[in-house]
């Protein structure tokens, strides 16, 4: 039953969301439940969303997710803002359904200068498939962005001055391909996946239609990084805000409101519940990957990342974000990998210039859980 809550402190929302996003406790049993519960996971650096599902899924190494991207039981694609993410594979078709119009109206003045036309697209889908065809019967689980680029330009498409990416991104916008299997030695971090056909890949998907996928994606959003408002919904999905607040009229009865600062937050009823019992984690440190959803899953991020610190997060607002240490619940540094000769090692960066001796051993403990989850 939904019931109101009223202005708790920042941190404390902040700590509500780690738990929301399984990064308190004993987090998801594996890869694809984790992947699943956050619905999309911002992932166009590869090793960031390695390390973010890892800090989902205590006792895992990043072969553990990369061997999902083998399996097909998670896929990689770029269900909204045109950014990668990881997704459960069922999921892809409808998110897609939703948001993929937005998007490509959003590229055709590019497209425009590019000269790409729908009849370029099609014709890149039916090379695509042919390639891929002509792979599989070689033993081959897919074609590479090169392979895929070569073929293009034998048929008269041409794929430089980025033509070639967006005529790939458009064939995995309308579900034509969609990235599969990894390529090259062990699927190593920074090594490219392969592009399979879409049907091929998931061949079973779930069909919502608009209105009940926008209520869904909205009810999971909620779920898994609640509390949040509606207006973070609207800016992670890219669903106009006039079809969010409609959504939100056929789900708010399983949710629970909150106010705070005067904005209406929305959460889950057994994160909700965590206020009457004592919401966890005041003591906790966590060295979470740059682009983690803990912070990148919200238009608005001061609550638990002061404006002041902003740019020590993204140097130069340049859309890229660094490695967070997150104590609390608040963004309180950052941190880097490091490496002197063969030894690879991890050293804070916090805003205050410096940690305390607990949060020290904290974070040298994450920074060694890091690097035995990269190594594996």
């Amino acid at each position: 039953m939904p019931a109101e809550r009223t202005n708790p402190a920042p941190r404390v929302l902040g700590r509500m969301r780690l738990a929301s996003q399984g990064l308190l406790g004993d987090g998801f049993p594996g890869v694809p439940e984790a992947v699943r519960w956050m619905t999309a996971m911002q992932a166009q650096d590869l090793g960031s969303a390695l390390w973010a599902v890892g800090q989902r899924v205590p006792g895992t190494a990043a072969s553990d997710v990369r061997a999902a991207l083998d399996a097909g039981t998670v896929v990689r694609s770029w269900p909204m803002r045109g950014t990668l993410h990881l997704l459960a594979p069922e999921d892809l078709r409808w998110i897609l359904g939703i948001t993929s119009d937005r998007l490509m109206n959003s590229t055709a003045g590019r497209h425009r200068e590019l000269n790409i036309t729908p009849d370029d697209i099609r014709h890149c889908r039916d090379i695509a498939f042919k390639t891929a065809e002509v792979l599989k019967a070689e033993g081959a689980p897919g074609a590479s962005r090169e392979q895929l680029f070569q073929a293009f330009e034998e048929a008269g498409q041409i794929t430089k001055a980025r033509r070639g990416i967006h005529l790939l991104g458009s064939l995995c916008q309308r579900a034509w391909l969609v990235q599969g299997p990894m390529a090259g030695s062990n699927g190593k971090v920074g090594v490219q996946q392969l592009f399979v056909p879409f049907g091929e890949w998931i061949p079973n998907s779930r069909e919502l239609g608009r209105e009940e996928g926008i209520a869904e994606l909205l009810f999971r959003y909620v779920l898994s990084h609640g509390p949040a408002t509606i207006k973070d919904f609207s800016w992670w999905s890219q669903v106009p805000l006039t079809e969010a607040r409609a959504a939100l009229k056929e789900v708010q009865d399983r949710l629970v409101e909150m106010q705070f600062g005067g904005t209406a937050y929305w959460l889950s009823p057994d994160t909700a519940a965590m206020l009457d019992d004592g919401v966890p984690g005041s003591r906790s440190l966590l060295a979470l990957p740059g682009f983690d959803e803990f912070l990148l899953g919200y238009q608005d991020r001061s609550l638990v990342l002061a404006p002041e610190h902003a740019e020590l997060v993204v140097p130069g607002k340049n859309g890229v974000f660094k490695r967070i240490m997150v104590s609390g619940g608040e963004v309180v540094g950052t941190w880097a990998r490091t490496v002197s000769g063969k030894t690879i090692g991890v050293a804070p960066e916090p805003f205050a210039g410096w940690l305390g001796p607990a949060a020290e051993r904290s974070f040298q403990a994450q920074g060694r859980a890091y690097l035995k989850f990269m190594a594996g």
